[in-house]
């Protein structure tokens, strides 16, 4: 078991920067072994990454907070990391290695009034899931309902300032432009309000009025039993994706939990203008009465409206191949300065996008579409490879979150080999376009 993590900057900062060295220092004698005739085989290298990502993941777990999110992003990451790297740092999603039973008693008796063997009926002391802000206990009401019981590290929300100013200065390093201070501060006020679990419980409760049905499934949140820092909710039994996939699961279970993913997505395309943002395969669950479950709404992004429509006019533009709105969205949306002035740079990554954009709208070409289809997925992972190029981040700061909740959909129905019944999402984008007046006739 761990014990509380550092929090001070000065601890965590040399912990990342040794742990970057060592890393560093590895591939370097590998690659001298290289130099001095010692032939490397594709099993080495594999064995090098391996090695590289468990060190990686052993010291983040430590610090936990920020810097295990950053882990969490580049498990989902198969493009621009060695396979080794994604499929061990899959744990940060399902298993951290959980705090003290001392320390979480401690917690909930100072959040909650008393012990947890007082508080519940049942109440198990080790973690059923561990993640990067916090961990889940099993345990049951004196009621009888089951429950989760999220419990917050301790210092975590002290630990985010400093480890997005560490993030911010090695970002900048490596890439030019303005765009930085505004990207840090989103990505800061989003951890902030994840550790905030009375705000995680009030969009529980929206999510569940919004979304739960015969088909998806979402907790219940229990505000009597939760604080800032501890958050009590209903237990939602099923499998997190890396269990489903062990099982081996027949095409037809991977077509049916696909489309309940992909129709949850695009239930979320509405007058809200609020997304579930946090779309890994840990907050997803595979439930034996066959609802898709979603979990963990700390990370719920609210879009200004006039952002939200114009990311669905350029869907739109991208559908039709109108270069003309294209342009203009992208200067709105702060990709390019200047529609009517490119600069080189800026016809360079326009070409991109146009190939990004037509591949990112092609499963909506069809009315089914197959994720399994390698075509795709080469063409997904050639194009992120791709995008490591450019060195100017481009786009608004609100693409953060939405982009990823879109892209996250992708790549976990990639990993389930889905085939898709694109119809009822594409029925949805075209209601919400006909009520805000965007043009589709040619898109949809």
């Amino acid at each position: 078991m761990s014990k509380e993590f550092p929090s001070g900057k000065f601890e965590r900062t040399t912990a990342m920067a040794k742990t970057g060295l060592k890393i560093g220092t590895n591939y370097a004698k590998f690659r001298l072994k290289e130099a001095l005739g010692k032939k490397s085989t594709p099993e080495s290298r594999s064995e090098l990454n391996r090695t590289n990502a468990n060190e990686l993941f052993k010291e983040f777990s430590k610090l936990r907070g920020t810097a295990l999110k950053l882990a969490q992003g580049m498990s989902l990451d198969n493009a621009l990391l060695p396979e080794e790297f994604a499929e061990v740092l899959t744990q940060s999603q399902y298993g951290v290695p959980p705090i003290n039973r001392v320390l979480v008693r401690g917690i909930i008796k100072k959040q909650l009034g008393d012990y947890p063997e007082n508080i519940f009926e049942s109440f198990e002391p080790d973690a059923c899931r561990a993640a990067s802000l916090g961990q889940v206990h099993r345990a049951r009401t004196k009621d009888g309902r089951d429950v989760a019981v999220k419990v917050q590290y301790p210092n975590v929300r002290e630990t985010i300032k400093s480890d997005l100013a560490v993030a911010k200065l090695l970002f900048k390093q490596i890439v030019k432009g303005d765009k930085a201070d505004d990207y840090f501060a989103e990505v800061g006020n989003k951890l902030m309000e994840e550790t905030d679990y009375l705000l995680e419980g009030q969009q529980i409760e929206a999510f569940r009025a919004r979304y739960a049905s015969e088909s998806t499934a979402t907790p219940e949140y229990l505000p009597e039993l939760s604080t800032g820092t501890v958050l009590t909710m209903s237990w939602l039994e099923g499998r997190h994706l890396n269990e489903l996939l062990k099982e081996d699961p027949s095409q037809e279970e991977r077509n049916h939990f696909g489309q309940l993913m992909w129709d949850f997505f695009h239930n979320q395309i509405n007058d809200s203008f609020t997304v579930h943002a946090d779309a890994h395969p840990g907050n997803y669950l595979f439930m034996n009465d066959g609802r898709l479950g979603v979990l963990d709404f700390g990370c719920v992004k609210v879009c200004p409206k006039d952002f939200f429509l114009d990311y669905m006019r350029l869907f739109v533009a991208h559908r039709t191949r109108d270069e003309q709105a294209m342009k203009e969205l992208y200067e709105r949306l702060e990709i390019v300065p200047d529609a009517n002035n490119f600069s080189p740079d800026d016809e360079k990554f326009y070409e991109y996008t146009l190939r990004l954009g037509k591949e990112f709208v092609s499963p909506y070409d069809h009315d089914t579409f197959d994720f399994a289809d390698p075509r795709f997925f080469n063409a997904f992972t050639n194009l992120a490879r791709e995008a490591v190029g450019f060195k100017e981040p481009r786009g608004s700061k609100h693409f953060i979150f939405v982009a990823r909740a879109h892209l996250g959909m992708y790549q976990m129905l990639m990993k389930m080999g889905s085939k898709i019944d694109v119809r009822p999402g594409r029925a949805h984008l075209e209601e919400f376009l006909n009520r805000h007046e965007i043009a589709i006739a040619a898109a949809l």
